[in-house]
């Protein structure tokens, strides 16, 4: 017959076991919410402040964070599959509708971080012509081409929808957003004509005279917006500080525009830059941080 004095012994150790496994579940559960993944598509306002929320995360709010490049497509899978945990860069109402009519059962939105958005088709101030209806009266100066950027983008699918409406006599070339900036500061330097596929906020505004080629009262395909943060569909409830800090997260244009031309203009890692932009602008970034999240400086 077991003693009373063992069976307390066995119950105390029991005790200690479960409460062991209490705190490392609980350790791992607090892990698990320090942490944030986040997608991003490689355009120059996406990179900017994308590297600014993870070292912001990183730095004031004690995150392990990853980031990672995606095309549009990927990116709002990823989210509305639970595997990442916010896309940053939503454009709406239109660029991006049919994505998120397409998701928007599966995710969350989490807010504006951008007012004021404009897309369109884009060339220097030197060209000679104001609007989409004059292209096709001046096509062998743009070579029959209109420069875009990754064919899953809503620019793109816009842009093959103005081609339509518009009967442009023109190919819209699929490139990526470095490469169609990298084409359009060849021809500006040598006055050559181009046309791109553009979308404000994007340093390229802040280097370059540039206009936006002015659409027909009836044929209006492209229009303002704001660019929204996108969570999975239950982070609100796993990681409510990472979902609130998120939230709060607003550039002015600005602000914005500062931070890209800093990004673009450095040799440095994007991240370093970030980094020093942040520490240079505390005014800006404290604001987004939930007060009970502030760890103040690290």
């Amino acid at each position: 017959m077991v003693s009373n004095s063992r069976i307390l012994n066995m119950l105390s150790k029991l005790g200690v076991f479960v409460l062991a496994i209490g705190l490392i579940t609980g350790c791992a559960q607090e892990q698990n919410e320090k942490s944030a993944d986040l997608v991003y598509v490689n355009w120059a306002e996406g990179i900017a402040y994308t590297n600014l929320a993870k070292v912001v995360l990183e730095d004031k709010m004690g995150y392990e964070v990853e980031i990672t490049s995606a095309d549009v497509g990927p990116a709002y899978t990823a989210i509305a599959q639970g595997d990442s945990d916010a896309f940053m860069e939503t454009w709406l109402p239109v660029l991006h509708a049919d994505y998120y009519d397409q998701f928007k059962d599966d995710i969350v939105d989490l807010g504006v971080v951008y007012e004021g958005t404009q897309s369109g088709l884009v060339v220097p101030e030197y060209v000679e012509i104001d609007s989409i209806s004059q292209l096709n009266s001046v096509r062998d100066q743009f070579d029959g081409e209109i420069t875009g950027i990754d064919a899953g983008a809503g620019v793109m699918k816009t842009t093959k929808n103005v081609i339509e409406e518009y009967n442009l006599d023109y190919e819209l070339v699929q490139s990526s957003g470095p490469a169609m900036t990298s084409a359009l500061q060849r021809a500006y330097e040598d006055e050559e004509w181009i046309v791109v596929t553009g979308w404000k906020p994007h340093w390229k505004f802040g280097r370059f005279d540039l206009k936006f080629l002015e659409q027909d009262e009836d044929k209006e395909l492209w229009g303002t917006g704001q660019i929204h943060i996108m969570g999975r569909k239950d982070l609100s409830m796993d990681k409510p500080e990472l979902a609130n800090f998120l939230a709060n997260m607003e550039l002015t244009d600005a602000e914005l525009a500062d931070l890209m031309v800093t990004i673009n203009e450095s040799d440095e890692d994007n991240e370093v830059v970030a980094r020093q932009w942040m520490q240079d602008n505390e005014d800006v970034i404290m604001d987004w941080i939930p007060a009970d999240a502030q760890q103040g400086e690290m």
